[in-house]
Parts: structure tokens; C-alpha cells; sequence
């Protein structure tokens, strides 16, 4: 039995009042199917000065906040 086979008879047993959960969570995961695209120019333009920019280091998100004289709340919409 393929994999398709198995996935349509799972299908088939799941009632219909819990098929939207499932619709639901099997487009979620076609959306995360697309398929990688090379980097073009602009793309590699854009890492490099990325790299350039970014040591490596990394702070925390309430480090940031600090930082930057800001709290959670400003966070809010």
C-alpha cells in the first residue's frame, strides 16, 4: 500500500465533524512544501552584508528590551 493509500484510508476514518482540523492542518503543511528557490544576486548581496554586520553574537530578548528602554507592554499591539 503507497503512502497516499494509507494517508485516504486514515481519511476515510476520521467522522466528519473533525474533517475541518484535518483540512486545516494538511494545508498548513502544503504551504511549508514549497520548493527552495536558488538565492539570486540580490539574495547573495544581501547574506554577505548580513554577515558583515552580524558577529555571531547574540543576546537575550529582555537584554534587548533594556537596551533599547522598552518592556513587553510596548510589545503589545
Amino acid at each position: 500500500m503507497s503512502d497516499r493509500e494509507r494517508a485516504v484510508q486514515l481519511l476515510e476514518q476520521i467522522p466528519e465533524s473533525k474533517m475541518l482540523f484535518v483540512v486545516d492542518m494538511l494545508n498548513s503543511i502544503r504551504n511549508l512544501l514549497i520548493d527552495e528557490v536558488e538565492p539570486d544576486e540580490w539574495d547573495i548581496r544581501m547574506m554577505k552584508e548580513a554577515e558583515v554586520e552580524n558577529n555571531g553574537e547574540t543576546i537575550s530578548l529582555d537584554e534587548l528590551l533594556k537596551r533599547d528602554g522598552l518592556t513587553y507592554a510596548d510589545l503589545q499591539d
